[in-house]
């Protein structure tokens, strides 16, 4: 029985600012995401699916609407509330892999354990093996091919046994074969652990794997 809440946005709306001209990225979009639902968010460049994840994970202030993570109404806390919700619930997964050079594979999936304040080594020998880099837990990111890198970064997401995962674009610095591969291993992971999945992509085959599809086009939900 997963323990995940849920997730309800409502009437978000969100504008750039670009000269004179303002871009409306999301022009009143609602969704409803259940706990362990594998969802993902597809359409074109720009079409507004990216700004979306980032509002949903608390990541991006919508100018108008809301979003509810269970019983919390996320925008209406404090910013200190809002990053330890971030840190304990939510797990992130980004196009451009985020690892710090300087730290080997498990050092960089320790750090949101040691931003929360504990030192998970078993934890995240545990996670990188679930990722299949058992033999690679001392390599730099150099040291690392692209899809490597990636995989540390889904076994960083999961360090802190979040709730929801929040991936946008695993893929895109990907090729074909090894983009297939990270998402399924993501399916896999949160499947086995219950957890909600949130991802955008591009690629319609790959947003065809989730339980669902929503296609976002010029800032609403087609």
């Amino acid at each position: 029985m997963t323990t995940s809440a849920p997730i309800s946005a409502r009437d978000l709306y969100r504008s750039f600012k670009m000269g004179e001209r303002t871009i409306e990225v999301l022009r009143g979009i609602s969704v409803d995401i259940t706990p362990g639902e594998s969802l993902f968010l597809s359409g074109a460049s720009g079409a507004g699916k990216s700004t979306l994840l980032y509002t949903l994970a608390g990541l991006e202030r919508p100018e108008r609407g809301t979003v509810r993570f269970g019983e919390v109404d996320v925008y209406a806390q404090s910013e200190r509330d809002m990053a330890r919700l971030r840190n304990a619930k939510f797990g992130f997964v980004f196009q451009a892999y985020h690892l710090l050079p300087e730290l080997t594979a498990i050092e960089n999936v320790m750090l949101p354990a040691l931003i929360g304040g504990t030192a998970k080594t078993a934890a995240a020998e545990s996670a990188l093996e679930r990722v299949g880099l058992k033999e690679r837990l001392h390599h730099l990111p150099a040291e690392l091919s692209g899809g490597e890198q990636q995989r540390v970064a889904i076994a960083r997401a999961l360090i802190n046994n979040p709730e929801v995962i929040f991936a946008d674009e695993p893929t895109g610095n990907l090729d074909s074969n090894t983009g297939r591969a990270i998402v399924e291993l993501l399916l896999d992971l949160v499947r086995e652990q219950r957890k909600t999945l949130v991802v955008v992509t591009h690629d319609a085959s790959l947003a065809r794997r989730g339980d669902r599809q929503l296609e976002i086009r010029d800032g609403v939900v087609v």
